[in-house]
């Protein structure tokens, strides 16, 4: 059967032709329910039994109720707390004047058809109730708001079922995100927070603590599965990885938890968050603490942290340290009184109150009989520790927040007829009064603002605590820090750490991870196939740093700046250049002034000889010329050595290009000179006429000036400028000062014209070299011309492959080696006979072989 506006209720069968029998109620037998009559009657639904077996239906016999076994005394303590408050509420004469509430409790056994079972239970019971004449009571109403479940995959059918309805329901500790959805559930309202804002809090409780290799256990239910998926991506998104996720079945058999423990223990991560009720783990941790496992950080979800049950003396040595997100506590003024002024009774409805009695003292059926004078005032359980009550407080709030949507929906602040009485007269049945617990907006005596959000949830505020050991060795939920979901996110975690006691009792926050955190100047390699947060750590390259423990990648230095050894900071780039100073630059600097020198000497030696037949038969002042052009080219070697400056760049290549042209073009004239003064032997001719002093000196000007001009033009127009290059930082963490050179072809320009003079010369040198020995100067010409070639042939290779300043010690070498060359095979045979045989330095010697 189904609920219809006729009145025909589940739990009815009616057949359709009147003539037949009246319809006969299947199943005689209700469930138990705790009961007060009133004017309003709200439900509830507590999860008194947490062990409930799946029915088996045959469709054939009566169905039977099911049986529930496991009583929680937490949960018998919020629903008396459900009647503490509706009975505080019913002496208050200033909130629901006139109307008395009651309350019909039922056990939900935390199971989904269970809670199903007792809802069409609930309705079903204003049938007996419409028989009662009355005509100033609300009666006639059904239940208007129900109270409840504690988990969330029943509130989700209990939801579901009341959604259509319009019939209120009000969760004190279903915190699944599912249940969010209006559109799936429009009437459920809460007032415990979503588990989105207590998931963003764990996942910012484990990264504060540097823990991102964890694991997670969970059930089967709803609360566990979307809390645990949450928590897996918003971890996953912070950089976290899971190691292993386990889930308990509801019902589990022993294998099952010797599976999970067996994992625990190989498990290297330290670190275990739980999403799951206290019922839930009592096995798992039974079978933990029997085989002596310690040394794992526990990460409670609010539906265990405060459960006094696992806080026993067995669990000691598993749980301890054991930290978690729970609700607001606070202490309720006599509720603690009340809770200890209950007491068993035969009476019908007092059921609960007797499976609590014979829990609490342990007598009863196959036990020492309960005799009822047992005084709870001397024992000690989770029922009787109401220091700083959370989930009773939710509960607390949900009776309050249903009687002030009550008292606006009845219009009790409305001065009439009746005095200022509430209307007794309204109807629940619209859903009129589902808008008025939505828009409810009252301060309790806590000061705490209770109203609901657009999602019908209230604020998130959460304590974290802490499961501590006191002096008695017993174990205490201490107050270590709070998160506020609707803060901003940098606010949101507050947390005092030295408050913390962590599992063993240890004062260190414990290491969970699959690898150590790499140092600083090394990074983090993913090894293949595992997850992220196992890796190898790697060192950083040259020209990288890494300046934090943990670091994923390494950092690239600044241009101009180098890593240093431990590779953890930039340091300025050391910068080289050809210096003075070094001992490369002191040895071509003294082959430089040897160079010079020499040149000078043999200089003065000519000068000193400028009338012997020698010189004047070698074309003096060509050779000074000469003379004076080497000296150039050994003096512009300096001019590469030191640190690149303005000027030196702008130099160095052009005093370089001219030297060498005008030693080249002096070169050249006197090769033209020697073969022309033995072919003025020839009769008839006149190349000596033609080719005297002028021309020569026209000829050097003129072979000169093409390289003035492309110089100039050079510097004017792309002229080199001071450069660091940073291109050899990559292997040696050095800054090369050099010249850049903006026009590269002009460097080549440069060569070419050389090598064209040089080429020229050789030419001609080697046409002359079988002219007499006593005037063949060409073959000294041909010798220097060939060192020329094989010097500055192997310099282009070796300049462009050398790197940083060998590039410039290149080039001096070459100028020196060519300059010296020249100097040795045109001057220094000379000089010999000068100096040593000053007798073959005479006319006569100079030509007796031409006679010969």
């Amino acid at each position: 059967c189904i609920v219809t506006e006729s009145g025909l209720r589940i739990g009815e069968v009616r057949r359709v032709d009147s003539s037949l029998p009246q319809c006969v109620k299947l199943g005689s037998s209700e469930p138990i329910a705790l009961h007060s009559d009133g004017d309003v009657v709200i439900g509830g639904f507590f999860p008194l039994h947490y062990v409930a077996t799946d029915p088996q239906y045959s469709y054939k016999t009566k169905p039977e109720i099911t049986s529930c076994s496991g009583f929680d005394l937490r949960a018998f303590r919020w629903m008396m707390t459900m009647v503490f408050a509706v009975e505080e509420i019913n002496r208050n004469s200033s909130l629901l004047p006139g109307v008395k509430l009651g309350y019909r409790i039922m056990d939900s056994c935390d199971h989904v058809h269970t809670s199903l079972k007792v809802l069409f239970s609930l309705e079903n019971t204003t049938e007996e109730i419409k028989r009662r004449e009355s005509s100033t009571c609300l009666y006639y109403s059904p239940v208007p708001a129900v109270i409840g479940l504690a988990s969330s995959s029943p509130t989700r059918a209990v939801a579901h079922t009341l959604g259509p309805f319009n019939i209120p329901l009000v969760s004190y500790f279903a915190t699944c995100t599912c249940l969010t959805d209006k559109h799936l559930y429009p009437s459920f309202l809460r007032t415990v927070p979503s588990d989105l804002f207590q998931v963003r809090g764990l996942v910012q409780l484990v990264t504060f603590f540097g823990w991102f290799w964890v694991g997670t256990i969970g059930t089967t239910d709803d609360y566990s599965l979307y809390g645990i998926q949450a928590f897996s991506n918003l971890f996953g998104q912070q950089g976290g990885c899971v190691e292993f996720h386990l889930t308990i079945s509801k019902s589990p058999t022993v294998a099952e938890i010797q599976q999970i423990a067996d994992k625990l223990q190989s498990s290297t991560a330290r670190v275990v968050v739980v999403f799951a009720t206290e019922g839930q783990l009592l096995d798992l941790f039974s079978e933990l603490t029997r085989r002596n496992v310690t040394g794992i950080q526990w990460i409670a979800s609010e539906a265990w942290v405060t459960a006094s049950r696992l806080a026993s003396p067995n669990f000691h040595s598993l749980l301890e340290g054991t930290l978690g997100f729970s609700f607001p506590g606070v202490s309720i003024p006599g509720l603690k009184d009340f809770l200890l002024d209950v007491r068993p009774s035969p009476k019908p409805g007092m059921e609960f109150v007797n499976m609590f009695w014979e829990e609490q003292f342990g007598c009863g059926v196959e036990k020492p009989l309960c005799t009822g004078s047992e005084d709870l005032r001397y024992t000690y359980s989770s029922y009787s520790d109401v220091t700083k009550v959370r989930i009773s407080y939710n509960v607390y709030k949900a009776v309050y927040a249903i009687a002030h949507a009550l008292h606006t929906f009845l219009n009790c602040d409305s001065v009439g007829p009746s005095g200022g009485l509430c209307e007794k007269h309204s109807s629940f049945s619209n859903g009129e009064f589902l808008q008025h617990l939505k828009m409810v907006n009252f301060t309790n005596q806590f000061h705490e603002n209770i109203y609901f959000d657009s999602n019908g949830e209230p604020v998130p505020l959460y304590d974290i605590i802490n499961w501590q050991k006191d002096s008695t060795d017993k174990i205490r939920f201490i107050k270590v820090g709070s998160y506020d979901g609707s803060a901003p996110q940098t606010q949101q975690l507050h947390i005092v750490k030295n408050m913390i006691l962590w599992t063993k009792g240890q004062l260190q926050v414990p290491v969970s991870q699959c690898s150590a955190p790499c140092p600083p100047g090394s990074r983090q390699a993913t090894r293949q196939g595992e997850p992220k947060c196992c890796f190898d750590c790697l060192s950083c390259a040259d020209g990288e740093i890494s300046n934090q423990t943990g670091s994923t990648e390494c950092i690239k230095c600044p241009e101009y700046f180098w890593s240093d050894k431990e590779k953890v900071k930039c340091v300025a780039g050391e910068e080289e250049f050809l210096s003075f100073n070094d001992t490369m630059g002191i040895i071509l600097v003294a082959i430089t002034l040897l160079g010079f020198i020499l040149t000078t000497i043999i200089t003065i030696v000519f000068h000193s000889f400028r009338y012997t037949p020698i010189v004047k038969a070698n074309n003096s002042e060509i050779s000074f010329l000469l003379l004076l052009s080497l000296k150039l080219c050994f003096l512009c070697c300096l001019v590469f050595i030191g640190q690149p400056s303005w000027w030196t760049c702008r130099l160095r290549q052009a005093a370089f290009g001219i030297s060498f042209v005008l030693c080249l073009s002096c070169l050249l004239v006197k090769t033209i000179v020697v073969l022309l003064a033995f072919r003025t032997n020839v009769p008839g001719s006149r190349g000596r006429m033609l080719f005297g002093t002028f021309q020569q000196r026209i000829l050097i000007i003129c072979t000169t000036a093409p390289q003035i001009c492309l110089c100039t033009g050079w510097v004017l127009g792309a002229p080199p400028f001071p450069f660091r290059n940073p291109n050899y930082q990559a292997s040696t963490g050095k800054i090369v000062l050099e010249c850049k050179e903006p026009w590269p072809s002009g460097f080549y320009l440069l060569l070419g014209y050389i090598g064209l003079l040089a080429f020229v010369c050789l030419l001609l040198a080697f046409l002359g070299r079988k002219l007499p020995d006593r005037f063949n100067e060409a073959k000294f010409i041909t010798f220097s011309m060939l060192i020329f070639w094989a010097v500055w042939i192997s310099f282009i290779p070796a300049y462009v492959s050398s790197p940083g300043n060998f590039s410039v010690a290149v080039e001096i070498f070459a100028i020196l080696a060519s300059s010296f060359g020249l100097l040795l095979c045109i001057f220094v045979p000379k000089c010999y006979i000068i100096l040593l045989h000053p007798e073959r330095n005479i006319k006569k010697g100079m030509t007796r072989k031409c006679w010969r």
